[in-house]
């Protein structure tokens, strides 16, 4: 006999996403007045730095804003149309988060590496005092969201808005040096050293969102300890067809089947299974399917090559 059963383990479920939507509120807010205030001083000292600044900034509204989206879809009833609902609106916001990030680092490098070769004049008292709102800004913003980085997608926010302090640090020690000094060569490679800095740090996040979006074992989760847990079951003697993908940056899904001996108890493994999936392993949404040795030998699933 084949039984199939889908239990989510509500009581062991991982613990609901913290509610994030006055950070993001506040972090677009102070972000967006940023951008205002690097247009009308570029503009005013005739900074080509501080308006490319600002477009810069203008990309964090605009990740910002994904992210928020995202953790808003997430949190939508699941439909007919869609079973599991929208939570991996979440994965796709820290995927495009990292890209951005990346995308914005390289525009960064390839104008230092410019300047490197062919520098050029700073205005200094400017470029600090508004760099130095980007600290803050920033700065504030991260920490809004130094919470919650079991959730891939704030983990992204965080270190986006991090990178982007870390940036203005970089913009406002350099343009100090210059007016010290006069080496205009000083803010390209400190704005260099900060950009591989910042593409170190956002690898891993890039790393894990494409592997969710792939269907990827989410990292927190080891799939062999999984199986062991598993094949160790009372009255389980084999284990295949297993998968554990994430449904959004904070919740995962199993399928498995499970072959039992002749004396086993169908219900009471379902029931011990699932239960230890949702508390030892945060796996909320588990499908099992039991077998006998008979019907596994015509298991179509059963070799470990098949999906």
């Amino acid at each position: 006999m084949v039984q199939h059963h889908d239990h989510h383990g509500h009581d062991h479920d991982p613990p609901a996403p913290m509610r994030f939507g006055p950070a993001f509120a506040v972090g677009a807010a102070l972000n967006i007045g940023l951008v205002a205030a690097q247009v009308v001083f570029g503009i005013a000292a005739n900074s080509m730095a501080l308006l490319a600044d600002a477009a810069h900034n203008a990309g964090d509204v605009l990740a910002l804003l994904l992210a928020w989206g995202a953790v808003v879809l997430g949190r939508r009833q699941p439909t007919a149309r869609r079973t599991y609902g929208w939570g991996r609106s979440t994965i796709i916001a820290a995927l495009a988060n990292a890209v951005v990030l990346l995308i914005g680092v390289g525009a960064i490098a390839l104008e230092a590496a410019e300047r490197l070769l062919s520098p050029s004049p700073v205005a200094g008292a400017t470029v600090i005092w508004v760099a130095g709102a980007g600290i803050v800004v920033n700065g504030l913003t991260a920490a809004l969201f130094v919470r919650g980085h079991e959730d891939l997608n704030i983990r992204a926010t965080f270190q986006h808005m991090a990178g982007d302090a870390a940036i203005s640090a970089g913009v406002v020690l350099a343009a100090v040096a210059i007016v010290l000094t006069g080496r205009l060569w000083i803010d390209p490679l400190v704005s260099l050293a900060i950009a591989a800095l910042i593409t170190v740090t956002t690898w891993g996040v890039l790393r894990d969102a494409v592997n969710l979006a792939m269907d990827g074992v989410p990292s927190s989760i080891a799939q062999h300890e999984v199986e062991a847990w598993l094949r160790d079951l009372p009255g389980v003697v084999e284990v295949h067809d297993l998968h554990i993908w994430g449904l959004s940056t904070t919740e995962a899904a199993l399928t498995a089947h499970l072959v039992r001996d002749e004396q086993a108890d169908d219900q009471e493994l379902i029931r011990v299974a699932s239960h230890g999936l949702g508390a030892r392993f945060h796996i909320g949404h588990a499908t099992l399917q039991i077998e006998t040795p008979v019907v596994a030998e015509s298991c179509r699933l059963r070799p470990a090559d098949v999906v």
